[in-house]
């Protein structure tokens, strides 16, 4: 029976994050190896991971963020079971690290990113590993990112909604971006404008307006004029450069973009939110 030491419990504590009691009964298994105590720590995870497989893992954290020069950003969401997981300080720290990988990697999706390297092994092994580690299921669930001139990131406090909107030009007042930033977060847009709506979102709002006049009794030959009156007005509230400024409603996103530079536009952006 190999001797096993505080020093190398705590070796192996810093090398994979667990447990002293798990990183203590694993060297004890492996004999003192630390190559195969790192070995059983992952397939108690997988252990575990099977065993919650068919739990609900509804929680977790939505992060943004950018590279140094603001011409990248990156959003991920990984999910656990619990609120009490999500609040806490490894979990948020390991999903950060997750999110800085990602903004070196620049992975082309979700699956792309789970293969990129962590520590020794995938990012996707590492999540199984830190299952057993934690002792919920644990799902990256969603990963998107957003490349241009200049690009912001906002976290709502509490971790459970993030954005990320990409600019036609940088050097402009930080707050600029960040208006943005917090107005795609408060005001959920469906696009950047109403020529990036999908003619499928368009049919659809312009049988909902046909389907409420007729409810309303309006005569049909009606109701194709009103129905582009209400698409209107759906432009209007649900993309980002029409909607009304909500720091001041008297002017449309658009209108405040160009009262700061008449060339600064949104080209792209990202919100996600977890359910409540």
């Amino acid at each position: 029976m190999a001797n096993i030491t505080a020093a190398d419990v705590s070796r192996l504590r810093k090398i994979t994050g667990a447990g002293m009691m798990d990183c203590k009964n694993a060297l004890k298994e492996a004999e003192g190896d630390f190559d195969k105590a790192i070995e059983e720590i992952r397939k108690k995870g997988q252990a575990v991971a099977n065993k919650r497989a068919d739990r609900e893992a509804g929680e977790g954290v939505v992060l943004a963020k950018t590279v140094d020069d603001n011409k990248f950003g990156a959003m991920i969401v990984l999910n656990c079971e619990t609120d009490f997981v999500a609040a806490n300080d490894n979990f948020v720290k390991f999903a950060n690290n997750i999110l800085d990988i990602a903004l070196t990697g620049k992975p082309k999706n979700l699956d792309a990113l789970k293969k990129l390297s962590f520590d020794d092994v995938t990012i996707g092994e590492k999540v199984i590993e830190n299952i057993g580690i934690i002792g919920e299921k644990l799902e990256l669930s969603y990963f998107d990112s957003v490349s241009a001139e200049s690009v912001q990131a906002y976290i709502h406090p509490g971790n459970r909604l993030a954005t990320l909107v990409g600019f036609t030009k940088s050097g402009n007042d930080i707050q600029v971006y960040k208006d943005i930033t917090m107005q795609v977060a408060a005001m959920n847009p469906v696009a950047v404008d109403k020529d990036d709506v999908s003619q499928e979102e368009i049919n659809k709002e312009l049988e909902i307006g046909k389907e409420q006049a007729r409810r309303e009794g309006k005569s049909e030959e009606l109701l194709e004029r009103i129905a582009q009156g209400k698409l209107a007005k759906f432009f209007k509230e649900n993309t980002l450069l029409n909607q009304a400024f909500v720091k001041d409603n008297k002017q449309s996103i658009r209108q405040y973009l160009q009262s700061i530079d008449k060339d600064l536009s949104v080209t792209d952006f990202k919100r996600f939110t977890l359910n409540s």
